[in-house]
């Protein structure tokens, strides 16, 4: 697997903006931890991997582009760049294909059936609950709504005691 290439061209993409590099390093972090935990096969761990440390790379044309950061920009932002990485760094078409779907997807909370895309929304919002300081109400509702994986709902329960 080329993660750690991966990793690299992603921190030198938002080179100086440790708060990005912070937030993809986390959530590859949890996506590992999740699919390791979950038992998926390898080929399904790599592409968890991969699309949790590229998922916001549409963050930073969503800001210059749209002056905003929303969700729905970064899912039309995202899979252009993320495919041009990827590509650079010799992934084959099929598999920056799905990666690109995830990215493209990962504020899409409706009708998830791959186990990789529902990973990478819960390891996002593992992060994203922490980062934006949200209130232990809609940390329910989150849970209840987002929230499949055991694994996902154990770290749940141990970082927001939910």
């Amino acid at each position: 697997m080329e993660i750690n290439k991966v990793i690299d061209a992603m921190t030198d993409y938002y080179s100086n903006d440790w708060k990005r590099i912070n937030h993809f390093t986390k959530v590859y972090s949890f996506a590992k931890i999740i699919s390791d935990c979950e038992n998926i096969d390898e080929k399904d761990k790599e592409l968890v991997e991969v699309s949790a440390v590229v998922h916001d790379i549409g963050i930073k044309v969503s800001e210059e582009k749209y002056n905003c950061s929303d969700g729905r920009y970064q899912e039309i932002e995202g899979p252009i760049i993320a495919k041009e990485m990827l590509s650079d760094i010799g992934f084959d078409s099929e598999f920056i294909k799905k990666v690109c779907w995830l990215v493209g997807h990962h504020h899409t909370y409706s009708n998830v059936i791959e186990i990789s895309h529902q990973i990478l929304i819960e390891a996002d919002f593992l992060v994203n609950i922490g980062e934006e300081m949200i209130k232990k109400d809609k940390i329910e509702i989150i849970k209840n709504k987002i929230f499949k994986t055991m694994t996902g709902l154990e770290y749940l329960s141990w970082l927001y005691n939910v």
